[in-house]
């Protein structure tokens, strides 16, 4: 089931390889998160597989929305808000031993209810979609992005979240996450 989700971020690498790298890094990152938080290896792999899989629902956005630099306008936004949903659409057929569907329709869901597409707060998302949302909020903040001027680094990264804790972000993950980054030397080897 790993082989399909990475067979799939192949697929999506011949459109970008940009969001292929993303997926990987993010991958990453929820597992070692995952990991540190104490996640079963079971549940690891699932998330693994959604991390690699998780912007599928891209596909369906205009490759000048995905690369817009600066700020997109209301209607672009709510283009790109589609993304979970269909990316959900595409994956809940496909038999995985883990909600991996689930997790990605999740992902942009904040624990303040913030999120999209529907809202969820609190402990109505699912573990791995706390943690795979941190992540795909982190990777970004600390790599290079081709459509963004200049990129933050770790500490900076550390003190976004850290200010998003509680809010948009899991408390225990966040810690997690600075403790990955400042204890235990992260890093990225995509």
């Amino acid at each position: 089931m790993l082989k399909i989700a990475e067979a799939i971020n192949a697929i999506m690498e011949l459109r970008d390889s940009y969001t292929a790298r993303h997926h990987w890094r993010v991958s990453q990152l929820a597992c070692n998160l995952a990991a540190e938080w104490g996640l079963q290896e079971f549940c690891i792999k699932g998330l693994r597989a959604a991390a690699l899989v998780h912007d599928i629902g891209n596909i369906i956005v205009p490759i000048e929305i995905l690369r817009k630099p600066g700020k997109l306008n209301e209607q672009e936004f709510n283009i790109i808000k589609t993304h979970p949903q269909v990316g959900y659409n595409t994956l809940k057929r496909i038999d995985f031993p883990w909600p991996v569907a689930d997790i990605v329709l999740q992902h942009h869901e904040r624990l303040d209810g913030s999120g999209y597409p529907h809202g969820l707060s609190n402990n109505n998302i699912l573990l791995e979609a706390k943690i795979l949302a941190l992540a795909e909020a982190v990777e970004p903040l600390i790599s290079f992005v081709p459509y963004r001027i200049g990129h933050k680094n770790i500490d900076e990264a550390i003190k976004k979240i850290s200010e998003d804790k509680g809010t948009l972000f899991d408390p225990e993950i966040v810690d997690a996450c600075v403790f990955l980054f400042t204890q235990r030397s992260f890093n990225f080897w995509v």
